[in-house]
């Protein structure tokens, strides 16, 4: 049988609309797990470890509540309040992993799934780099179609070039043969920017995680790196600087109602 887990290799991009236009884009990966397959990985795979150190590692502190063993039921917390039953879902993950104990996630999606494949809800965890984490917890209106259109209003400063007073819409078409994960963040005058995330589909092997070391060798420092690059090309441009807004708890999470 088919693992739920995969690898993706893509690109991702992003273009600001105002005030001054900019865009860049870089190839990445990213890992989707399913956390009943963790524990499986973990054994099968020399290069991949859950909460140890390995190559790649995917460690539960650096997701949710940050408790190691914790983290699915915390989801299910999660779902629960959203109103969303969370008996039998598949949850999956798609995020980086960290490479030589090191990574940065701005974006890790959550996908929690019936047993048909059709999405329930999704979890969006945003992390800044002020160590701060919130999730968005969004129930799926309509589970049986191909794309998964969602929204919700910002909560957690993430970058000093983009107010607070901003809402995020999400696109999203399930994990399969690729993967799309579509964000447009507007304010109160429109569009302010888009970033997407397209990856097509691997299967998780060590000889894979190897070919994409190689390939990828630092993407973890790179992530981290071409933010603060781009920020510095973006302030060069003479945007406004928008200053950090505490969040009001470093790890916090808001449940979004269907309806909003």
């Amino acid at each position: 049988m088919m693992s739920r887990s995969a690898l993706y290799s893509g690109q991702v991009w992003h273009v600001r609309f105002r005030p001054r236009r900019h865009r860049f884009s870089y190839r990445v990966f990213s890992l989707l797990l399913d956390l009943d397959e963790l524990a499986c990985l973990d054994r099968k795979l020399r290069l991949f470890g859950h909460n140890r150190w390995a190559l790649f590692s995917f460690r539960d502190c650096d997701h949710g509540n940050g408790e190691v063993g914790g983290l699915r039921s915390w989801v299910e917390r999660q779902l629960s309040e959203a109103g969303v039953d969370a008996k039998g879902l598949h949850v999956r993950i798609l995020c980086y992993p960290r490479i030589l104990g090191y990574v940065f996630n701005p974006l890790t999606v959550f996908y929690c799934e019936a047993g048909d494949g059709q999405v329930q809800a999704v979890l969006y965890e945003v992390c800044n780099t002020f160590h701060e984490r919130h999730t968005y917890v969004i129930p799926v209106n309509d589970g049986h179609g191909g794309a998964i259109r969602q929204s919700c209003v910002k909560e957690l400063y993430v970058s000093p070039f983009v107010p607070m007073d901003c809402r995020y819409q999400f696109n999203l078409r399930p994990p399969g043969e690729t993967v799309f994960v579509g964000i447009t963040e507007d304010d109160c005058d429109g569009r302010l920017l888009t970033a997407v995330f397209s990856g097509k589909r691997e299967e998780i092997s060590d000889k894979r995680l190897l070919l994409t070391f190689l390939k990828h060798p630092l993407m973890t420092l790179k992530v981290i790196g071409a933010i603060h690059w781009e920020a510095l090309k973006i302030w060069v441009k003479g945007m406004p600087v928008h200053r950090h807004r505490s969040a009001v708890a470093q790890v916090d999470t808001t449940i979004v109602s269907r309806f909003e």
